[in-house]
């Protein structure tokens, strides 16, 4: 009876250490597995997610077992998400959007986090003077374009525009910092800048409405939940005639007439690579700066610049689709 226990517990502590971390396959090879949580579904984020794949993939073919969840917009489901990622002992966790670092940073100082599509990360992780560097087991890619030269489209594209309205989602902190970066230099451009902000979906067409009845033009941020309400945003806009520059490419398809935008799929695949390199060994993730996206190319709407009547100067790039 004794021996029978003793195998029972053995065979119940192999069955348990197989279960967490790594494995190795039939060949030999050690198996990874890779938690990935994506804050909502849109085409940036989606895009970001899917060169992460693609590039982890690549480096480590036929290695990596990744288990993606989507928290739909909703936060707490995000830490519901990734509290499980940790629970199973995964190898590294992706989060895509700030909410979602946010919620892995809180979950877990020993397994990897990698963050794609962050903006700031001093701001997202509360972290004063932030030099490059998170440390510990944070490291990431940021899709911040530089916010001067946002600003600076309105007087490339509107210059008659002398009253600018700036809409976020208040929950949305890299939003806020956005926000008050372009708000700085709208006003230092002679502009006059008010905020607008909605707490969810549910407030968007209201808030909207507001700014495009005391404005001349809108700028939107790289807002997650602008960005999941973008045709409800322009149902409002267009029809006002109110021109709106955005963040990044995705709401600027629509609802805006143009953006400086970067390429998330390759922001994502700056990620894989970077989680290639720490699943191998090659780096430690506290050494890891975060890493930027190198060549931001100014894009255009064709159909609304059309449709409100706005020349588009040289220089801009024609979106597709």
């Amino acid at each position: 009876m004794k021996k029978l226990l003793s195998l029972v517990l053995a065979l119940a502590l192999c069955l348990a250490l197989a279960a967490c971390g790594g494995s190795n396959d039939g060949e030999g090879k050690k198996t990874f597995n890779v938690g990935i949580c994506q804050l909502v579904q849109h085409p940036a984020l989606d895009a970001a997610t899917k060169g992460f794949r693609d590039a982890l993939e690549e480096a480590m073919p036929g290695q990596i077992v990744f288990d993606e969840k989507n928290g739909s917009g909703d936060i707490p489901t995000c830490a519901t998400i990734v509290n499980g990622f940790v629970a199973s002992n995964c190898d590294l966790i992706l989060a895509n959007a700030t909410p979602a670092l946010q919620a892995a940073a809180s979950a877990t100082q020993t397994i990897p986090v990698l963050g794609t599509a962050i903006t700031e990360y001093g701001v997202a992780l509360g972290i004063e003077n932030f030099g490059g560097t998170v440390g510990g087991n944070v490291s990431g890619t940021s899709d911040l374009a530089p916010l001067d030269q946002q600003a600076a489209m309105f007087d490339e594209l509107l210059p008659d525009a002398l009253r600018i309205g700036i809409l976020y989602c208040s929950a949305e902190a890299n939003s806020d910092y956005q926000a008050k970066v372009v708000k700085a230099a709208l006003e230092g451009a002679g502009k006059t800048v008010t905020v607008y902000t909605f707490a969810d979906s549910n407030d968007v067409g209201a808030v909207t409405a507001q700014a495009a009845g005391e404005n001349d033009a809108l700028y939107i941020p790289t807002d997650n939940t602008a960005a999941t309400c973008a045709e409800a945003i322009n149902n409002v806009a267009e029809p006002a005639g109110i021109p709106i520059i955005c963040g990044e490419e995705g709401i600027c398809k629509s609802c805006g007439i143009a953006t400086l935008s970067i390429d998330y799929y390759e922001l994502g695949r700056t990620t894989g690579a970077m989680a290639a390199k720490i699943l191998k060994g090659e780096s430690k993730i506290a050494d890891m700066p975060i890493e930027y996206y190198q060549n931001p190319v100014k894009k255009f709407n064709p159909a609304l610049c059309q449709a409100l009547n706005i020349a588009v100067p040289d220089g801009y790039e024609a979106m597709e689709g």
